[in-house]
């Protein structure tokens, strides 16, 4: 097996020259999926036959509690490449990418709330699955703040990759709580090895919006991980002539 590409992805100006080559197809990929997937899901998907259209926040909730669990869990390998191949830009995607999937779990858990309410009839209840995804919340928070916290570069990157590790073990229990315990929280909405219980028209919205967040994720992640490799490799030659084109500056 032919492992260059990996090898690759420890250079920072290879990284650099193809994540700008990705950026336009994943922008527009995120644009197009997240907007049809909304229009169609908050427009023309019939109502839920119990919940009527309250339903509906389906379409944002289930692709960023969905997006919130694969961040984690991409966090975690990042810190495995991190400390056993010693790759910096593996420390550079776990920075970058801990505020989004802080972010997406927000959104989950305040969706979560609002759908919670005429469902259930409370904002919150300390069901097995919130508590785990408030959990997960905890742990973004926890990574960011170790990061800023450290001083030295490698030893945050450390200590960060070290906590990714040991916390993606909430990430099974987000999962399986559903099934481990008596929990108001229903099943998976829908997964790659059953039928959907939902009809094709409510549950092809929703695959477009779990697919677009995604490729938001994406296009968010490389613009802010261009911009730190940028500042962390600004003494470069390579790096001083790309901060001078995009300042507009003639060398």
């Amino acid at each position: 097996m032919n492992w260059t590409w990996f090898h690759k992805l420890g250079s920072p100006k290879w990284f650099y020259g193809i994540s700008g080559k990705l950026l336009p197809g994943l922008s527009i990929a995120a644009l197009l999926l997240i907007g049809i997937g909304l229009v169609w899901g908050l427009a023309f998907a019939p109502p839920d036959y119990q919940q009527g259209n309250s339903f509906r926040i389906i379409y944002i909730h289930v692709p960023a509690a969905l997006l919130a669990q694969s961040c984690y869990v991409m966090l975690a390998v990042c810190g495995i490449v991190g400390l056993v191949w010693k790759m910096k830009l593996a420390d550079v995607a776990l920075q970058c990418a801990a505020p989004i999937g802080a972010w997406m779990t927000a959104v989950a858990l305040v969706t979560g709330a609002i759908w919670g309410k005429p469902t259930w009839g409370s904002w919150w209840v300390w069901d097995a699955r919130l508590t785990s995804m408030l959990i997960l919340l905890f742990l973004y928070f926890g990574l960011i703040a170790l990061g800023n916290a450290i001083s030295n570069r490698d030893s945050a990157a450390k200590a960060c990759a070290v906590l990714a590790i040991v916390g993606v073990i909430n990430i099974p229990i987000i999962k399986y709580s559903v099934e481990w315990w008596n929990t108001l929280h229903q099943g998976a909405t829908f997964t790659l090895t059953e039928k959907p219980a939902m009809p094709v028209q409510m549950w092809a919205p929703l695959l477009l919006m779990v697919l677009g967040f995604y490729c938001f994720f994406g296009a968010v992640l490389l613009l802010r991980m261009r911009l730190e490799v940028l500042k962390r490799e600004a003494r470069a030659s390579w790096a001083k002539a790309e901060i001078q084109r995009c300042l507009g500056v003639r060398p």
